[in-house]
């Protein structure tokens, strides 16, 4: 019975390895949700590359924003994490410390190097090393209702933060249903929110001697800033039970005057609200003239752990062309990191583009550190806490500043 067994195996062993033979190579990719376009646009492309492909095998996994890091996290640490990923750049620091992403130089060409704008591309270059690709970029403005301006008599964008509360407490007058200033105060870039008003007024995350920048002057007067425009009822209440998405669909029901967010806004209310007259200017500056938008890039990592890191390049390769990376930016209503998109009529013609890219001069990007997610959460809770009442604003983040320079070493 054993050797008949053991002959059995033998033959099935050989069926299975010719039939292997022909058996396709999986690559696993996790993508972050931007919109609900992204999923079709990466099945899309996967589709098109198993096409001129055969043999390969595009397994596509879209996670939401907001539990992708602890996603990935869960993944990693199990050995279940999948070949390409999606990250926010800022946390790729701890990847490639961990020796978690893999480098792609001996993959890149020159020529594949100069599709992107060198401004994009280099945030994931550390120790010389290229650990990711600008998969999306990004910067921050101030959308304005402009219905809402001229029902409250207001006939200039504001430009400085002090004319924006005035602004939005004459919107806020208009209904009890009508926020002047759409404030967001839970999940992701609650802490973003909150340095505007603290680049506004000069301050900055990581000061010259290393440690942090929120027990300062700059920090006080940007929470105080918000603080103020939650008690003048000039943002829309229960801040804290509202994230970016929240706010930004009060923003396309024209229940917000002023919003701050990224330029894919401009793509939902073409599809979701065609009728919001609306507008895109500069983030409102500080008395001393300074002002700030906060630029990101997300990268697209391959991990060292991967078991087919040529076929994943071959995809990255793929997704990098000028008619997949135009398809995707426009679609997700992004910035384009190549020049040859950028030429395109969809970007170079796009008004509200033009008002994000102008705004990149003034780019403050999160810094490259080890342990920033942990550094944004301590901010986004001491600012928590702000809006709450439940501390003030010195005590606050004089507490915060403390726990993150911990972090930083100090």
């Amino acid at each position: 019975m054993r050797k008949l067994a053991f002959t059995t195996a033998l033959a099935g062993a050989a069926f299975l390895s010719l039939a292997g033979m022909a058996a396709a190579e999986t690559v696993r990719v996790t993508v972050a949700e931007y919109s609900s376009k992204t999923g079709p646009y990466f099945e899309e492309a996967a589709k098109a590359f198993e096409e001129a492909n055969p043999d390969a095998d595009i397994q596509i996994e879209v996670v939401p924003w907001d539990v992708l890091l602890q996603k990935l996290t869960t993944d990693i640490s199990g050995g279940a994490n999948a070949d390409l990923s999606i990250i926010g750049t800022r946390w790729l620091i701890d990847f490639v410390e961990q020796g978690i992403a893999a480098p792609l130089d001996e993959y890149m060409s020159d020529e594949f190097k100069d599709r992107f704008f060198p401004v994009f591309l280099e945030p994931s270059v550390m120790d010389g090393k290229t650990y990711g690709l600008p998969i999306a970029a990004s910067a921050r403005a101030m959308y304005y209702n402009k219905d809402l301006f001229e029902q409250a008599g207001i006939e200039e964008v504001p430009d400085t933060w002090e004319e924006l509360a005035a602004a939005a407490e004459k919107i806020s007058a208009l209904g009890d249903d009508i926020a002047g200033f759409g404030l967001q105060g839970k999940e992701i870039e609650t802490d973003v929110y909150f340095y505007y008003a603290f680049w506004a007024h000069g301050g900055e995350l990581v000061e010259d001697d290393g440690t942090s920048g929120l027990d300062s002057e700059a920090a006080y007067k940007a929470a105080e800033t918000y603080k103020s425009l939650i008690d003048s009822g000039a943002t829309q209440p229960g801040v804290t039970s509202y994230n970016r998405e929240d706010v930004q669909n009060l923003f396309k029901q024209g229940k917000v005057g002023m919003m701050i967010t990224a330029p894919f806004l401009s793509n939902q209310i073409k599809e979701e609200a065609p009728d919001l007259e609306y507008g895109v200017a500069a983030i409102p500056a500080g008395p001393d003239g300074d002002r700030g938008t906060y630029g990101v890039t997300d990268s697209i990592i391959m991990f060292e752990n991967s078991e087919n890191k040529e076929l994943a390049w071959k995809f990255l390769d793929m997704l990098f062309t000028t008619e997949w990376r135009a398809k995707f930016t426009e679609g997700e209503g992004f910035l384009p990191v190549n020049p040859e998109v950028a030429k395109q009529p969809a970007f170079a013609d796009n008004a509200d583009l033009k008002a994000f890219t102008d705004l990149l001069p003034d780019a403050r990007f999160a810094p490259v550190i080890p342990g920033w997610e942990e550094i944004a959460a301590k901010t986004s809770d001491a600012v928590q806490k702000i809006y709450l009442g439940d501390a003030e604003p010195k005590a606050a983040l004089d507490a915060a500043a403390e726990e993150i320079n911990g972090i930083l070493g100090n």
